[in-house]
């Protein structure tokens, strides 16, 4: 009894919660849909049968598309709570051969978060139109493909939402005062700009606004919507049926039909529910929304329509025209409020969307900010947010009629929900493992109808559209490049690597002048030897005794649990001290600090090297083998046999070191020093702790040996090696290739982060090695 209490008190918690983040979007539409429905040749159809007959339309609208395709398919299709355009992408890609990423290993399937609890599909025998599309690399193509588009409408809603909402959260400053619409469009112009200069510093002490400002507003409009229907006209209930809907497109013909691109605004924002699902649960969301968001807002569009029924020189304003005189202000107040809730949502959701699409390989490098602080899953990322920001001044500033902005947004919610829809049935039939029939039923039932909003829509074009399909088409453009390019540039990276018979035949000493000190060796490969290291021992004859290869390759789940991160194997004999390292993590995960990775990676080869050690290769094992590489897990029973300590000695000679240099007479010396410490001040603090090999006796003298090396090479120098190349298309190549990879996707390179910055490498750690690539 104890635990259900809990659990219900559980559920309302998230529910309240979710006011604040979820429904911003979907909640501030009363305040243009019957301004944009009634537009055009629609204008000519005032009578009560046609007000009726749109209200009809926008609540069956809500109700098919909101509340039950998303409230009851929709948010089932969730990632590991997660949800998301590339939550469904990435369930596709793990119950089928549907990925393009790169270095992928059977031993990413043994992670216990891969598969779902009671997950049975991995056992079913495949069928033959998933086997026709896993074979076809057109058909995984025009899939990824589809996701881009879907993630690049993502991205113009983050643009488009600030400027749709905060202008129409003012405009009723135009019919209420003397104030001109360019001073209106100015107001609104100065609050984004202070939305968006604020990002950078979170929302974590505002965050706890937000739920009452969006309940309040709920039961505002709600409270207002019962007064316009007992005031106006208490018979509008009867719009209910959908018979108002046969005689609205009978008596406005092609205008209603044309109309639907105003009645699709009364969904925007829907699909914000199911990318936020990751911060709730899909039963709060679903108890909020049904309880409060659906009543709030079906109450609100018939009191619009029981006023406009007797008022209709107010459609041009429609909402605040039905705000009765002593409650203007105070509605105006907290439709801005309202505003800039919803448009803080959705700026949230474009950060989570473009770190998703470069975590998985389809956005170019770019500076991801997590504060210890914040909320678990709060990013910001500066580009994006300076970029949306300037896109969103000029669409405000450009756009000075807010029907065309809401056109423009309309066309990208349809699209996005239109892509969701496609994906839905490869979900029903893939992951659910339900007959092909049901997922041809949810598409012809849902897909049709969202098929004859996106024609509507679409004709909307130029009367706002436009700037939809410019935006979306360059974010997708973008997208597909950088993964085109990276693709290719990980396939010359495989086709060049370095054959271990080469390796074997230099010896332990590999033919090189070993120095005191570990080399980290970034590479893309998860298994050979990267070209860089040659190339690197080619131009200088030396290198560090111990030598890691690392690999940070995301897998296609959200998040990977912190003791199955690590993918620890070795390179040659034990004698060559040369190991390999895959640090696997999710698309929704954040790379931490160097130090902390550093004590990491060294706890985890000196567990490796204990494990192997002890024989322990069986399946009764607590790690998982893919060749010569073992998931090293935390909570092994082993226990890691190295301890932190502080060391005088280290102490002393980093103070020696110093010393010397401080007195050194050499103007060089001295200003890399100054470089040194400004550059990574921690850096001599985290000297003075080394690891040593604890007082434990070994079965075997060569692993006492093996973890003493391990932990002076630590202590000595950690120096981190990344490639840095020069990617041009072959001679050969046809047109289109030499310009896709010649021009833009080298554009994109050199404009966008280094992979120094991406890993939180300490930049007086870095070596460089120079490469060229033909692809």
């Amino acid at each position: 009894m104890a635990d259900r209490r809990n659990r219900c008190n559980q559920v309302l918690l998230l529910a309240y919660q979710s006011f604040g983040l979820v429904f911003g979007d979907l909640s501030i539409s009363p305040l243009y849909v019957y301004k944009c429905t009634f537009y055009g040749g629609l204008r000519h159809h005032q009578t009560e049968d046609t007000i009726f007959g749109a209200f009809s339309l926008i609540f069956w609208t809500i109700t098919f598309l909101s509340l039950i395709k998303y409230m009851v398919f929709v948010l089932s299709a969730d990632d590991n709570g997660e949800g998301g355009i590339f939550a469904l992408y990435a369930l596709l890609c793990r119950h089928a051969r549907f990925s393009l990423l790169p270095n992928q290993q059977s031993a990413d399937e043994e992670i216990s978060t891969y598969y779902g609890s009671g997950d049975a599909s991995r056992n079913l025998p495949s069928s033959a139109f998933k086997s026709l599309i896993e074979r076809n690399k057109r058909s995984k193509t025009a899939l990824l493909v589809l996701v881009l588009v879907g993630t690049s409408m993502v991205i113009t809603i983050g643009v488009l939402t600030p400027a749709i909402s905060v202008s129409s959260s003012i405009d009723g400053l135009v019919a209420k005062t003397s104030l001109k619409h360019s001073t209106v469009v100015m107001i609104a112009c100065a609050l984004l700009v202070g939305l968006f200069v604020l990002q950078h510093r979170g929302t974590n002490k505002v965050a706890f606004l937000f739920a009452p400002i969006m309940i309040l507003w709920l039961l505002i409009i709600a409270t207002v919507g019962v007064y316009n229907i007992v005031t106006w006209n208490p018979s509008v209930y009867k719009a209910l049926s959908p018979y108002y809907i046969y005689v609205f497109f009978r008596d406005t013909g092609i205008d209603g039909w044309l109309s639907l691109g105003g009645i699709l605004l009364c969904i925007t924002g829907t699909e914000a529910i199911f990318a936020e699902l990751g911060q709730f649960t899909a039963t709060s969301i679903r108890f909020a929304f049904c309880c409060v968001v659906y009543p709030c807002l079906v109450l609100q569009y018939m009191g619009q329509a029981a006023f406009l029924s007797k008022n209709f020189s107010a459609l041009p304003s429609s909402f605040y025209s039905s705000i009765p005189d002593p409650f203007f202000w105070p509605v105006l107040m907290m439709a801005m409020l309202a505003a800039m809730v919803a448009s803080q949502a959705v700026i949230f959701a474009t950060f989570s969307i473009v770190k998703q699409c470069y975590a998985l390989g389809c956005f170019p490098r770019v500076k991801i900010v997590h504060k210890p602080r914040w909320v678990l899953g709060q990013i910001y990322i500066p580009e994006i947010n300076w970029v949306v920001m300037i896109l969103t001044l000029a669409v405000t500033i450009c756009f000075r009629d807010t029907r065309h902005l809401a056109f423009a947004f309309g066309l990208a919610c349809m699209t996005l929900a239109f892509v969701t829809t496609w994906l839905m049935p490869l979900i029903i039939n893939f992951v659910w493992n339900r007959n092909i029939v049901f997922s041809v039923l949810f598409i012809l039932f849902f897909g049709t109808i969202e098929l004859v909003f996106v024609a509507s829509a679409l004709v909307k074009i130029p009367k706002g559209g436009w700037i939809t399909l410019l935006l979306s088409l360059f974010f997708t453009f973008i997208s597909y490049v950088w993964h085109y390019g990276s693709r290719k540039k990980y396939l010359c990276d495989q086709h060049n690597k370095v054959p271990m018979k080469s390796i074997l035949s230099l010896g332990p000493s590999l033919g090189i002048i070993k120095v005191p000190g570990m080399g980290l060796i970034y590479t893309e490969l998860a298994s050979g030897v990267p070209a860089t290291f040659t190339h690197f021992l080619t131009n200088l004859p030396a290198f560090y005794q111990v030598v890691v290869f690392v690999c940070c390759k995301t897998v296609p789940i959200p998040y990977v649990p912190q003791k199955e991160r690590y993918l620890i194997g070795r390179i040659g004999p034990k004698t060559y001290r040369m190991y390999r390292c895959i640090i696997r993590a999710g698309y929704k995960d954040v790379n931490k600090d160097g130090d902390d990775f550093e004590d990491e990676l060294v706890m985890s080869i000196a567990e490796f090297i204990q494990l192997e050690s002890e024989g322990y290769g069986g399946s009764n094992t607590d790690r998982s083998i893919d060749g010569r590489l073992a998931v090293v897990k935390a909570s092994n029973k082993f226990g890691t046999r190295l301890s932190r300590s502080i060391s005088e000695a280290n102490i002393a000679g980093s103070s020696r070191s110093q010393t010397t240099v401080t007195n050194s007479k050499s103007p060089a010396l001295l200003r890399l020093r100054a470089e040194y410490e400004q550059e990574l001040p921690r850096l001599s603090m985290r000297r003075m702790f080394q690891f040593r090999p604890m007082d434990t006796k070994f079965r075997q003298p060569q692993v006492k040996e093996e973890l003493f090396d391990l932990v002076n090479a630590k202590d000595a120098e950690v120096a981190y090696i990344v490639g840095h190349g020069h990617v041009k298309a072959k001679r050969n190549s046809v047109f289109v290739k030499r310009l896709v990879i010649n021009v833009a996707y080298s554009f994109l390179r050199k404009n966008c982060r280094s992979p120094g910055v991406m890993l939180n490498i300490p930049h007086i750690c870095l070596i460089k090695v120079g490469m060229n690539y033909y692809l």
